[in-house]
């Protein structure tokens, strides 16, 4: 999954139109509302948005002729692979109307140009576990996780031995199970937390 590396802004004339495109990296939906507030020109003619996150997305063409504008910005991302990413382009009207198909081409072309600028990063799906293990096994389960680059969240000792929570990258768990698996004999257990 890719996502923006850095935040960007470009700004495009379009037959004395001004098009400012902001895109930033978003991970909740809180962050979508404010990454809007802060970019948003309440002078400017229309504020058009979209964003994608996970399985979701939303757009908004603020007044401008239906899906011709929030749409073709999302399409922008999408056509880039991005995700959690949001692509907000603010139009200050020229006096010259550019008709649907000219504000479809003037509103993804801004989008796709800042995405571009933006560059973009692979982001992993993270996956929380519980490892339980007996007291014996305590070097070897912290071996395996920093072998698997997995995050310690939280970590408690019981009758048993030693729990600990951790967030690990999906495409990693299978290594951390079968590396915990040959390093204790069997005996540490992987459980997801769902």
């Amino acid at each position: 999954m890719l996502t923006l590396a850095a935040a960007a802004s470009v700004e495009i004339e379009i037959r004395r139109s001004r098009f400012i495109a902001h895109a930033n990296r978003v991970d909740n939906l809180a962050e979508t509302l404010a990454f809007y507030e802060s970019v948003a020109d309440p002078s400017a003619t229309h504020n058009c948005w979209a964003w994608r996150l996970d399985h979701q997305y939303r757009f908004n063409d603020d007044g401008e002729p239906a899906s011709s504008a929030g749409r073709p910005i999302l399409s922008a991302i999408e056509g880039k692979g991005l995700d959690h990413v949001m692509v907000v382009v603010t139009r200050h009207y020229g006096g010259i109307k550019l008709g649907v198909g000219g504000l479809v081409r003037a509103y993804s072309g801004s989008a796709a140009r800042c995405l571009d600028q933006a560059g973009s990063l692979d982001i992993l799906t993270r996956v929380e576990c519980s490892i339980q293990a007996g007291f014996g096994w305590t070097g070897q389960v912290y071996l395996a996780l920093e072998a698997c680059a997995a995050e310690k969240l939280a970590e408690q000792f019981n009758d048993a031995g030693i729990e600990i929570r951790i967030s690990v990258a999906e495409a990693k768990l299978n290594d951390l199970q079968t590396l915990l698996q040959e390093t204790t004999r069997g005996e540490a257990t992987v459980r997801a937390i769902s």
